[in-house]
Formats: C-alpha cells, structure tokens, sequence
C-alpha cells in the first residue's frame, strides 16, 4: 500500500503519517525532511533566497522520485505539492491519496502555536496568519478536492491515525 498524505501546513501530515506508518507496519517519509536532506539544511533560506517556484521545482522532483521507486510507504507530502495537477495526477495513479482536513480556526491555533517558522508564514502577526491561512484553504480547496480520502483531522493523532485506516478500509473494500 502506498498512501500520500496532503493537506494544509500544520493540519498534521508529518505526526499522522510517522504514526499511521508504524501502525501499518509500512515505511515512512516526509517530503519536507527529503527537501533539507537534498539540500543540506534548512527550507527557510532557501525559499528566501531561491522563492517558492524553485522551492516548488525541488518539491515535484522528489515527490516523482519517491512514486518511480514503487515501494510501499506512506508520504506526508508539504501542504502545496499536490496543487501541481501534474504531481496530483501522478499521485493519484501510483498511491492512495489522503486529504487531512482542519478546520481554519484550528489551523490558524496550530500555526500560531507552532507553524509561524514555515517560509509562507514568516513574520505574520496574528491577523496575518488568519489572512494566508483563508487565502491557501481557498487556493488549495480544488486540488483538495481531489484526494481519493477525506479525513477529518481535528483531533488527536491516534484519533486521525484511526480514521485513516478506517478510510483507507472502507476504500479498499469498494
């Protein structure tokens, strides 16, 4: 089995897909961490100095290199690399795509709580955050809308992790 998860920054996909991985016993890779890996250290700095269309580029390369090598696993992807219909198109024939919904208040809570370092969050007071947050759901809601799963993720993760399998089940039996 091979599931991608998307979704918004800090709607989960790192916490729920390391989890969601152990409990199927499957390999686990995050997207992000292949990024710092690649290039040797921190996004950050290299989405300032380099913008997100390169960011994007490097995103899509790695994404396509963990779908051509065909192996089981789960994949938190970043929360604009499906957007590309070209990556969700590939996505979606190769894996099982899943969308973890948040809510905006909860992801506007998370991201001040935690997300303010993200590249598309930088220096953003608090009535910032809710702006980008509302300005991404609303630019990101059709490539969302394309996920083979919906799962609602305002919740804890072993919660989230159990509706997935549930979802994952469910589809696999239809």
């Amino acid at each position: 089995m091979r599931v991608l998860l998307t979704g918004a920054m800090c709607a989960g996909k790192s916490r729920v897909g390391r989890a969601l991985a152990d409990r199927l016993g499957l390999a686990f890779d995050d997207l992000d961490r292949m990024a710092e890996a690649h290039l040797g250290g921190a996004l950050a700095p290299f989405f300032a100095s380099r913008g997100e269309e390169a960011f994007r580029r490097l995103e899509s390369e790695l994404l396509h290199a963990w779908l051509a090598r065909g192996t089981p696993g789960v994949l938190a992807t970043g929360g604009g690399t499906l957007v590309d219909p070209a990556n969700m198109d590939a996505a979606l024939r190769q894996a099982v795509v899943v969308h973890l919904h948040v809510g905006e208040e909860e992801l506007v809570r998370r991201v001040l709580r935690a997300g303010r370092d993200r590249p598309l969050y930088l220096g953003l007071d608090e009535a910032g955050v809710r702006r980008r947050t509302r300005e991404l759901l609303e630019a990101r809601a059709a490539a969302y809308a394309r996920a083979t799963l919906h799962v609602d993720a305002d919740a804890p993760v072993d919660e989230v992790v159990r509706r997935t399998i549930v979802a994952l089940g469910a589809a696999q039996v239809s």
